[in-house]
């Protein structure tokens, strides 16, 4: 959700170097290819109960005096706190208390826009005495993967549908079933979507993205692929043509990918964690049964979805000066 935040702090601020404050290892992995981040600070999960390396990162990043601190966080008294430890000229963050919130410059709350990765975008350009009239184009999300990260993924759908390189490559949707808490569709509602879907979309060759606990979750039907890494998960899904993907966090990862998305929405709020840009949008299925999301998706995609056969028709199958200097943190889940 911060790749267009620095993504739009390299277009407004040439040479800039930034360093990211978060909360886990994952923002190496998602940040490694950014020529623009320079330090990467992985603060441990819980690290009240590391005491001793979690103060010991902090006081680290201290040492740094800062052009600019931008805390992209609503509501967080944890990130409010990291930004009044680290020193930094300038600080900003949306506060409706600005005297109390340890912020240079604060942009209330009713400013921010509903979607959680356009908020930090909207503080760099918040003009109060212009606040209506401003028009953003919003930076997608962007893992940014290499040439030959995309090429290994695009290697990893042929050899699973069995497609040789010489052969013309299918139309392939990607499925990422899997979801938290109430987010998660049940095991009958998606068998009945994919036998909609694939009748609707014969053209279509369908492969599922495994969850991390690596059990299939469409019963092992179609050809699936498994990894614990996010780069090499995020460089198979842009090897597809569509993602179709319950609301989670992989589905974020898709957008990133830059493939086009539909999210799913069952519980959330879509207008805080819609999929955005290149085609991707979100899906509300509240009142919808399976079989009529499975309609909507291929009415939404029906350009692509609604081709005649490809080369490989779908199948049973089981798988195998000194630049300037910014801190942002800390990173949403």
């Amino acid at each position: 959700m911060l790749t267009p935040l620095i993504t739009e702090l390299e277009r407004l601020y040439k040479g800039v170097e930034i360093d990211i404050l978060a909360e886990g290892d994952i923002a190496k992995e998602v940040f490694s290819t950014f020529f623009s981040v320079k330090n990467i600070y992985c603060l441990p999960k819980r690290g009240f109960k590391r005491p001793v390396r979690f103060l010991g990162m902090l006081l680290q990043v201290r040492k740094t005096q800062y052009d600019l601190i931008i805390d992209p966080i609503v509501g967080s008294g944890f990130s409010r706190a990291l930004v009044k430890f680290t020193k930094g000229r300038l600080k900003l963050g949306y506060s409706d208390t600005p005297e109390k919130s340890g912020l240079t410059h604060s942009v209330p709350f009713d400013a921010a826009p509903e979607h959680m990765a356009k908020r930090a975008i909207d503080l760099l350009h918040w003009d109060p005495s212009h606040a209506s009239d401003v028009s953003i184009d919003y930076p997608t999300l962007d893992m940014r993967l290499t040439d030959a990260e995309r090429a290994h993924g695009r290697t990893v759908i042929r050899d699973m549908l069995d497609v040789s390189h010489q052969a013309m490559t299918p139309l392939v949707v990607g499925v990422f079933a899997n979801a938290t808490g109430a987010k998660r569709y049940s095991k009958e509602w998606w068998k009945e979507f994919m036998s909609t879907f694939r009748d609707m979309s014969p053209s279509s060759n369908i492969v599922e993205i495994v969850p991390m606990h690596g059990r299939s979750m469409l019963d092992s039907e179609w050809p699936g692929y498994f990894t614990t890494d996010i780069r090499r998960m995020s460089a198979v899904m842009a090897g597809v043509d569509l993602m179709i993907s319950a609301d989670c966090g992989v589905m974020h990862l898709a957008v990133a990918s830059r493939v086009p998305t539909v999210g799913l929405f069952s519980v959330t709020d879509a207008a805080v964690y819609e999929p955005y840009g290149l085609g991707s949008c979100a899906l509300v299925t509240k009142g919808l049964t399976a079989r009529e999301t499975a309609n909507k998706v291929v009415e939404l995609f029906s350009g692509l979805l609604t081709k005649a056969p490809s080369v490989l028709a779908p199948r049973e199958s089981t798988p195998s000066a000194r630049p300037a200097e910014a801190i942002v943190g800390p990173a949403g889940p």
